[in-house]
């Protein structure tokens, strides 16, 4: 049929590559689609390896489109110096703000690495700022990203940047464990058990414990899968 490509034909497939990247570069510089660009970047990183050219359309795209997936993977690429930017966590860090406050496809994703950065203090140098790692984890755990919900919870039970709470603490540690986070479940399970935030519930405190195990061998089994 027409239109299918055999892909046992590496010279088939070479053209239907090539044919791509024309279309995205054309998609970006003709008709000025910031989707476009973010297509043309996923094919120079993915398909070309050419991760300096990539790097470039990604900057050009976040700088001038705001684009926040561009924006995203530019600061990634900020924290490890990939395809010749600076390696700089000031820069990354501005770059995941963008994306955050952008709300797109991987806007909670951005958010939870603003906490993270925020929560170390490698870009600051009055040092970690608990606050807007608070602020940012809300935002990436409201738009349901475990391991943000569960850093809440480790705050809210150490005290640090914000008051002790073992309730919030509880809450947090819920959450994370509705969302997949294997130690969210752990926390939340020898919370009901002590009582810390509620009063004690052994049959909770049961149900968490095996989900937690659960997840854990799932994990696990992921695991085992890839190195096979």
């Amino acid at each position: 049929m027409a239109g299918l490509i055999n892909f046992e034909d590496e010279e088939e497939v070479k053209q239907f590559l090539d044919n791509l990247g024309v279309e995205y570069s054309f998609q970006c510089y003709k008709d000025n689609d910031p989707e476009g660009c973010h297509r043309l970047a996923d094919y120079l990183e993915g398909v070309k390896k050419n991760f300096e050219s990539a790097a470039q359309v990604l900057k050009q795209n976040c700088d001038k489109n705001a684009h926040a997936e561009s924006c995203y993977k530019l600061g990634s690429y900020h924290v490890t110096g990939k395809g010749g930017v600076t390696e700089c966590l000031q820069t990354a860090y501005s770059c995941f703000l963008r994306s955050c406050n952008s709300g797109g496809k991987k806007s909670v994703d951005a958010c939870h690495n603003v906490g993270l950065l925020a929560h170390n203090g490698r870009t600051r140098e009055g040092g970690p700022d608990l606050g807007v790692a608070r602020q940012y984890y809300e935002k990436a755990c409201a738009g349901g990203f475990a391991p943000s919900c569960f850093n809440l919870s480790a705050m809210h039970i150490d005290g640090k940047g914000v008051a002790p709470d073992m309730k919030l603490a509880l809450k947090y540690a819920d959450r994370a464990c509705e969302l997949g986070h294997v130690w969210g479940c752990a926390n939340a399970s020898r919370m009901y058990k002590l009582g810390d935030g509620t009063e004690k519930d052994e049959k909770k405190a049961e149900a968490l414990k095996n989900r937690a195990r659960e997840l854990h061998g799932l994990q696990t089994e992921k695991q085992l899968k890839f190195g096979e």
